[in-house]
């Protein structure tokens, strides 16, 4: 894979078992990378090692005076040093290439998860360690990827001259190999400790960054309660933290550096005075010696990777074991008997939309309210009516056809739920409703319908140079409009994507009630037809309702049209017109009076 054919058409499926399962399966993943790294870092440090012995021979030419060997040395330095430069400029760019498509497999197999669990991601992942993820850990997963493809080149090259030494000059070719593994290896019993540092700093980390992104979220309404400081005090502290768990982190792993350049420095000594002694002895030539010295010195490169790899590996562990615990998710009812199921037809299911589990009703071509006590309660089972909730249950009907039974695309495609909160990316309007949609809805209309003539207006002047609203700039989030712009604006593009099933939870939340009676009545016009269920308790949107459901502890409790559930049903009262128990006995009172006059 080259990084001009990303995106991967297919980027597989993880083993999301463990941090280090799934490095190992990233590694097979990029077998044809690593062995193309394998062979220019053999070519670049194999150059750069044989570099000593044509110093060596260079000398020992010019102390026999023969012109033809110091010629010979010549060109073999000519020769490593085209290798090494050669080696050098590829063992970067596969290197590099093994990095950037790693990332962009791992990022691509996190927005597939984030696509496929939608709403259910945040709930079980806070959104701080999904942006931690998504960001910095993919960034240290590609870098273990990339040190490892220089790694593998400067262990086996290591080798090569170890072997090669002992050969050339066994007495002090001994000595270098076994001084080398042991400098190889010295820094391993520090490991266990610099990991757990590292999983501490990162663990702090991704909470300051969880503190940094709800601050964020939720900073207009903590600068409307005075909160603000609070939170920063928070963040500052978090922040702390992680500053002092970073630098415990560094000193370990400065013990560590400390050790790759004093072990050497020791070897190297231990060299020399030994070459020395047999060069006096007359064992060693001072080629020889200057040659087997010369190795020692540039063998400090290579080894420098054993420490780059350990570090690597330590900061990436972490970064892959909550990869992995992200990519391990999975809705609670997987569509796995579906997927045979696939290329049976393009068609889709239509009809009633029902859920056995409540026993919701919502007729097909009619607006059914949904009154709900509790928010949360409406907001799962706003879900569960898209298919593959969340959280397993009895799987939604619609026209007769389980919806969980259907590929997630198909299902999403049939029903399309819009959350309490839905997100608006930064962009212009036009790529806002740049959705896939039926065709039968206009830009327009559903713009009209969602009431968003001042939205437009209120976009117009906050972008330079856009007379077209439809090439007016969103800032990200949306941040820049109030809370009913941004709802009215995610209400006009579901209203756009026309779907065959809508469902809308609490579409009007933010609005005033003016604003609020004009999106009922365009909602309703604009919807005819099409089956609309609105999770509500705004009794502006339940009067336009065609059908009205009281949903009371995870059952339907009464359905009707608001005013007759208002006067009949004191559940279904206290929850629209938020009346206390004084109230609700007090109206109950008046009601059994009505019935006795009717009786009369």
């Amino acid at each position: 894979m080259q990084i001009q054919d990303l995106p991967y058409p297919d980027p597989g499926v993880p083993d999301a078992r463990s941090g280090s399962r799934f490095l190992w399966w990233l590694f097979r993943n990029q077998l044809g990378g690593q062995l193309k790294s394998l062979a220019w870092g053999l070519l670049h440090f194999l150059s750069i090692s044989v570099l000593p012995f044509c110093v060596g021979v260079a000398v020992q030419a010019v102390v026999d005076h023969s012109g033809r060997r110091l010629a010979l040395a010549g060109g073999l330095l000519v020769l490593c040093c085209i290798g090494s430069a050669l080696g050098d400029t590829f063992l970067h760019r596969t290197a590099v290439t093994n990095w950037i498509t790693a990332a962009a497999r791992v990022q691509q197999l996190l927005a597939h998860k984030a696509a496929n669990l939608g709403s259910a991601l945040t709930r079980r992942v806070a959104a701080g360690e999904v942006v931690a993820v998504s960001t910095g850990d993919v960034e240290k997963i590609g870098w273990f990827v990339e040190a490892w493809s220089r790694f593998t080149a400067a262990a086996v090259t290591i080798v090569v001259v170890c072997a090669a030494m002992v050969v050339y000059q066994p007495q002090l070719g001994v000595l270098v190999a076994v001084g080398l593994p042991v400098l190889a290896l010295a820094a391993l019993p520090l490991l266990p400790r610099a990991t757990r540092r590292a999983d501490f700093q990162r663990e702090k980390a991704g909470r300051a960054t969880e503190l940094a992104s709800d601050t964020v979220a939720g900073l207009r309404v903590l600068r409307g309660i005075g909160g603000e400081e609070l939170f920063l005090d928070r963040y500052r502290r978090a922040s702390q933290e992680v500053r002092h768990a970073a630098v415990r982190s560094a000193r370990m792993w400065s013990l560590i550096a400390a050790i790759q350049v004093l072990l050497p420095g020791l070897l190297l000594i231990a060299v020399v005075w030994y070459g020395v002694h047999l060069a006096r002895q007359g064992r060693v030539e001072i080629g020889e010696l200057v040659a087997v010295y010369s190795s020692v010195m540039i063998l400090s490169y290579p080894l420098r990777h054993f420490e780059e790899i350990a570090m690597a590996y330590s900061f990436s562990r972490p970064s892959a074991t909550r990869a992995a615990r992200v990519l391990s998710l999975e809705r609670a009812m997987s569509a796995e008997g579906s997927r045979d199921r696939a290329g049976d037809g393009d068609g889709l299911p239509a009809g009633d939309l029902y859920d056995p589990a409540t026993g919701l009703l919502a007729p097909s071509g009619r607006l059914t309210a949904v009154v709900c006590g509790d928010p949360d309660a409406a907001g799962l089972l706003a879900e569960r009516l898209g298919g593959h909730p969340s959280e397993e249950g009895t799987s939604v009907l619609l026209g007769g056809v389980p919806l969980d039974e259907l590929p997630l695309g198909s299902a999403r495609t049939a029903v399309l739920v819009q959350d309490k909160d839905p997100v608006l990316l930064s962009g212009t309007l036009r790529e806002l409703l740049d959705v896939p949609a039926s065709g039968a809805v206009g830009a327009e209309e559903a713009l009209a319908a969602a009431q968003c003539a001042d939205v437009l207006a209120a976009l117009v002047q906050g972008s330079l140079g856009a007379a077209d609203p439809m090439d007016a700039r969103i800032t990200e989030r949306g941040r820049s409009l109030s809370g009913g712009q941004r709802q009215r604006l995610a209400l006009a593009r579901s209203l756009f994507t026309d779907p065959e099933v809508l469902v809308l939870d609490e579409p009007t939340s933010a609005v005033d009630s003016h604003t609020e009676a004009r999106i009922a009545q365009g909602v309703r016009d604009l919807r005819a037809g099409r089956t609309t269920v609105v999770f509500t308790s705004s009794p502006l949107l339940l009067d336009h309702a065609d059908r009205v459901v009281l949903v009371h502890e995870g059952e339907v409790a009464a359905v009707g049209v608001h005013r007759e559930l208002v006067r009949k049903e004191p559940r279904y009262r206290a929850v629209v017109t938020r009346e206390t128990d004084e109230e609700a006995a007090l109206n109950d009172v008046l009601n059994e009076l009505e019935e006795i006059e009717e009786t009369a």
